[in-house]
C-alpha cells in the first residue's frame, strides 16, 4: 500500500490568457498567480513531503509550477503523467468562452458526473476520470510515498474529500483494487 501526497495546484493565473484568447486546451497554460506561488511555497515546506520517493504532475502549466516549487524545496524528482489532467468540460475540446466551460461544469455538478440515461453530454464523466486517475495511482502503488501534484477535482477522485483547497495536502493510502473512493457530487 502506497501513501500518496495529494496536491492541488496552487490559485492559477487566467488574464494573460484571456487576453490571447487561448481557450479550450489553450485554459492548461495558465500559470500561478502571485498568490499561487506564495501557496506552492508554503505547502514545500510540509515535513511530510521530505519523505516521499517521487512527485509526479500533471501535464499542466500551473501544477508543473507547483510540483517543480516542491520539488526545489525537497530535491525529489518530478515524472509528468498526462492522465493526471484536470477534469475535461468538453471532450471535443471545442469551448470557447470561459462561461461556456462553467456551463459545462455546472450541467456536470447537477448530474452527479453521470449521463442522464439516454443521454451523451461533452464533458468527461466522474467514472470515467476515475478510471484514468487509477491507472495513474496504480502505476505509482508499489512505491512507499509519493507526491500527486494535480486538479481538485481529478484529485478528488482518488478519496472521499469533497472538495481541495489551493495548494492543499491530502494524504491517502491507495492500494490497487480496493475501492477506497466513493466520490459525489450531492
Amino acid at each position: 500500500m502506497a501513501t500518496f501526497y495529494l496536491i492541488r495546484h496552487g490559485e492559477a493565473d487566467y488574464s494573460e490568457l484571456m487576453e490571447h484568447h487561448f481557450f479550450g486546451f489553450g485554459r492548461d497554460l495558465a500559470p500561478l498567480s502571485e498568490k499561487g506561488i506564495a501557496q506552492a511555497e508554503e505547502t514545500a515546506k510540509d515535513e511530510r513531503l521530505k519523505t516521499a520517493e517521487l512527485i509526479i504532475s500533471s501535464p499542466y502549466t500551473r501544477a508543473l509550477q507547483t510540483a517543480q516549487i516542491i520539488s526545489r524545496n525537497t530535491s525529489i524528482v518530478v515524472k509528468v503523467e498526462l492522465d493526471l489532467h484536470e477534469w475535461l468540460p468538453d471532450l471535443s475540446n471545442k469551448y470557447t468562452t470561459s462561461e461556456e466551460a462553467f456551463r459545462l461544469t455546472e450541467e456536470f455538478v447537477k448530474c452527479k458526473g453521470v449521463y442522464p440515461l439516454g443521454t451523451r453530454k461533452l464533458w468527461e464523466t466522474v467514472n470515467d476520470m476515475r478510471i484514468r486517475m487509477r491507472r495513474v495511482a496504480d502505476k505509482y502503488a508499489e512505491y512507499d510515498k509519493v507526491i500527486l501534484v494535480g486538479h481538485g477535482m481529478s484529485l478528488r477522485t482518488l478519496t472521499y474529500i469533497e472538495e481541495m483547497k489551493p495548494a492543499e495536502i491530502v494524504e491517502c493510502n491507495y492500494e490497487i483494487g480496493k475501492e477506497q473512493c466513493i466520490y459525489s457530487f450531492c
